[in-house]
């Protein structure tokens, strides 16, 4: 209405539970909803891209690849993360690995150690692969960064 765009809706129904006391190794394939309050060593890969929706509480932690639609985090994560529409990194999210992402929201106190890459719609569409990288820490004193545009 009114001509506003309607959000990425989360599929707020959680199918799974993994409790917090649980330790799980091997990968997991999930439609749905998933809550992770546990340890997972694998990859967890949502079979059903279109209301798949991960989310990770801050007891929880996964080593291992993510691909879900939406993916909301407030554990940590080691590994890379593919969320194809939203992402949401809470107060405690601590990731070590690169995140792709359709739409995104930072809370503070969330960290990333790895590339962020906005994936347009078209490019989740398979129309054109272009990438857009956003760097969170500035670079220091030792490293400098030269692109093509700065070439004399």
């Amino acid at each position: 209405m009114f001509g506003r765009k309607k959000k990425n809706q989360l599929h707020h129904h959680i199918d799974t539970l993994i409790g917090a006391n649980t330790k799980i190794s091997g990968d997991i394939h999930f439609t749905g909803g998933l809550r992770i309050d546990g340890h997972i060593t694998g990859n967890i890969f949502a079979t059903d891209d279109e209301n798949s929706t991960l989310v990770l509480s801050n007891e929880g932690s996964i080593k291992g690849n993510i691909k879900a639609t939406n993916v909301v985090i407030n554990g940590t994560v080691t590994g890379p993360i593919d969320a194809q529409g939203y992402l949401e990194l809470q107060e405690k999210a601590e990731v070590f690995g690169d995140v792709h992402y359709g739409s995104l929201e930072i809370r503070l106190g969330a960290s990333v150690a790895g590339k962020m890459i906005h994936k347009h719609k078209r490019d989740i569409e398979g129309t054109q692969q272009s990438e857009k990288m956003i760097t969170l820490a500035p670079a220091t004193d030792q490293q400098t960064t030269t692109t093509e545009n700065d070439a004399p």
